[in-house]
C-alpha cells in the first residue's frame, strides 16, 4: 500500500508522473524536432541556390559525404584538436591545481587570475591572440622572437592548427583547473603528511596520493570537455577560416561551410547526422568511464 509523504504525493503512484510529464514532454519535443528536420533534410536534394528544385534523394547525400576526402580530413583535424586541448588542460590543470593549492603570498588573487579566461567569449579571445599575441609583424610572440634573435613565426600560416590548439587550450584549461582545484580542497592532509613522515617525497606524494585522489575529477574533466570541444568553431572562423587548404577544418567548421558557403542544405544536414551520432558514440563511451570511476 502506497504511503503518502508530506507533499500530499504517493510514492510509486501517477501524480509524480503526471507532474513530470510536461517538463519531460517539453525536453523530448526540444530534441526530437530539430533531429527529427536535420534527418529529414539529409535525404533531400534540397540547395538554397535551386529553390523549387527541392527533392527525395535517400542517401545520395550521405554516398557523396563518404566519399569526400573532406570529410575524413575534418574528422582527423577534430580528433587531433580535441585530443591535443585534453591533454594540455588535464595535465597542466592537474599541475595547476597542486600549486594553487600551496600557501603563498596573493594566492586569491592569483587563483581569480587564472581562472578569468574562461570567462572570455570564444570569439573575443580568439581576436586578441590573432592580433595581439600571434601577429606576424606586431604581436607579442614576434616582439619575443626578435628580442632572442629569432625569426618571428608566422602562426596562422605555417602551424595552423597548433595556433588553434594554443588557444582552445587556453579558453579550457582555467576549467580543468577550476573542477581539480576544487577536487584538491578534499584530500586528506593527515594521509599526506603521514606520507611525508614516513619518507614519501613530493613527487611520490603526487603519483600515489594525489593523482589518484584527482581521479574522478579528471574523468569530469574530460567528458565536459570533449563534448564541447567537438564544436569548437569561433577560434576557426575568426582566425584561419578553415585554412589554410583544409588545415583546420574540423568537422563543425566543414558543415557550416557545406550549409552557408555552398548553401547545400541537404548535404550540410547529412553531416550534422555524422556529428550527432559521432557525439553520441563518444558520450557513451566517457559516461562508462566516469560511472567505472566513481564506482571505484
Amino acid at each position: 500500500m502506497n504511503k503518502p509523504i508530506a507533499s500530499g504525493r504517493k510514492v510509486g503512484g501517477l501524480r509524480p508522473l503526471a507532474l513530470q510529464g510536461p517538463a519531460v514532454t517539453l525536453l523530448f519535443l526540444w530534441m526530437i524536432v530539430p533531429l527529427s528536420m536535420t534527418v529529414w533534410f539529409s535525404l533531400q536534394r534540397y540547395n538554397l541556390l535551386m529553390p523549387g528544385m527541392d527533392e527525395f534523394d535517400g542517401l545520395t547525400n550521405y554516398r557523396y559525404l563518404f566519399t569526400d576526402p573532406a570529410l575524413w580530413s575534418s574528422m582527423i583535424t577534430t580528433l587531433l584538436l580535441v585530443g591535443w586541448v585534453l591533454v594540455i588542460t588535464v595535465v597542466g590543470g592537474t599541475l595547476l591545481a597542486v600549486l594553487f593549492q600551496q600557501e603563498f603570498f596573493g594566492r586569491g588573487i592569483a587563483r581569480v587570475l587564472v581562472i578569468s579566461p574562461f570567462f572570455v567569449m570564444p570569439t573575443a579571445s580568439a581576436l586578441v591572440w590573432k592580433n595581439l599575441m600571434m601577429h606576424p609583424s606586431n604581436g607579442v610572440l614576434a616582439w619575443l622572437a626578435g628580442v632572442f634573435g629569432m625569426e618571428p613565426i608566422n602562426w596562422f600560416s605555417s602551424l595552423p592548427l597548433t595556433s588553434i590548439v594554443i588557444i582552445v587550450a587556453w579558453q579550457w584549461l582555467p576549467f580543468a583547473l577550476l573542477i581539480l582545484l576544487t577536487a584538491m580542497q578534499s584530500l586528506d592532509e593527515d594521509q599526506v603528511e603521514a606520507a611525508r613522515m614516513d619518507g614519501a617525497g613530493p613527487i611520490a606524494v603526487f603519483f600515489f596520493i594525489t593523482l589518484p585522489h584527482l581521479k574522478r575529477a579528471i574523468s569530469v574533466v574530460i567528458m565536459i570537455e570533449m563534448i564541447f570541444l567537438l564544436t569548437v568553431f569561433a577560434e576557426i572562423f575568426v582566425t584561419t577560416s578553415g585554412g589554410p587548404g583544409l588545415a583546420t577544418t574540423n568537422l563543425a567548421y566543414l558543415i557550416y561551410i557545406r550549409a552557408l558557403l555552398d548553401y547545400d542544405v541537404g548535404l550540410a544536414s547529412a553531416g550534422g547526422v555524422v556529428a550527432i551520432v559521432l557525439a553520441n558514440i563518444v558520450a557513451i563511451f566517457l559516461v562508462r568511464m566516469v560511472a567505472k570511476n566513481l564506482e571505484d
